[in-house]
């Protein structure tokens, strides 16, 4: 049976010659893969550069229960980058963000609200002219509340310390060393309560914006399964410096 979808392209991976395995988060079935074949055919109705990591495409796809591939009957970007794909800071920005979410939804079910967000944080990071350095760093905390682990905003006067493997503020200094001092915590809350629209009115140097990263990636590693090593921010933090 075939059924429409939008979806979110995660990853590709070589299966032959000119056959591709896609993983693509979809809106209607979760995290689903699709085998694509005659992707590298001059005259391929599925072209390879449609399948590049964070891509938001319109799909018709086949799709039977307890399948591991499944099969695309159409697929087409929607909407098409205008900004992405040539802007050096952005398309890096975009491997790093594609790995990050590869490795914190790859077990995901289907979640319109988690799917929305992230179809339309991309959407609106491709849409502003401006180039947005701390879009990276607002995007995994905001995503971080729909992946069911937000941070608790709440603090008292006497609290100097974000615990990042409890979420919250605490007045004594956490023994296990995964913690923020206060004057970087309140950049890390700012960040997630911000609106896309100005999160650049948050003013951070590149060393601190380099270590709000690190303590990013160490809270998702302390709150998602099998997170691991996430390599692509090195680069990222090459291209920002």
């Amino acid at each position: 049976m075939l059924h429409k979808t939008r979806g979110i392209v995660l990853k590709t991976t070589l299966y032959s010659e000119s056959s591709v395995v896609v993983q693509i988060f979809t809106e209607k079935f979760g995290i689903q893969s699709y085998m694509i074949n005659g992707v590298k055919k001059p005259k391929a109705k599925i072209r390879m550069n449609m399948l590049q990591p964070l891509h938001l495409v319109d799909m018709v796809v086949y799709h039977k229960t307890n399948t591991s591939i499944q099969r695309v009957s159409e697929l087409r970007p929607s909407p098409i980058f205008n900004s992405i794909p040539y802007d050096v800071i952005k398309s890096t920005m975009a491997i790093f963000i594609n790995e990050v979410l590869y490795k914190s939804i790859r077990q995901q079910m289907a979640d319109e609200q988690l799917f929305d967000f992230i179809f339309n944080a991309i959407c609106w990071f491709d849409e502003n002219n401006e180039t947005n350095v701390n879009f990276h760093l607002a995007f995994l905390l905001k995503l971080s509340r729909h992946l069911g682990f937000a941070p608790n905003m709440q603090t008292k006067s006497d609290q100097s310390y974000f615990d990042l493997q409890e979420g919250e503020f605490k007045s004594m200094l956490p023994i296990h060393g995964h913690y923020l001092e206060k004057s970087d915590a309140i950049l890390f809350i700012s960040l997630f309560t911000a609106p896309f629209e100005k999160i650049n009115q948050i003013k951070i140097e590149n060393k601190t914006r380099r270590l709000i990263l690190d303590k990013i990636l160490i809270y998702y590693t302390l709150h998602t399964a099998s997170f691991g090593d996430i390599r692509s921010h090195q680069v990222l933090e090459e291209v920002l410096s």
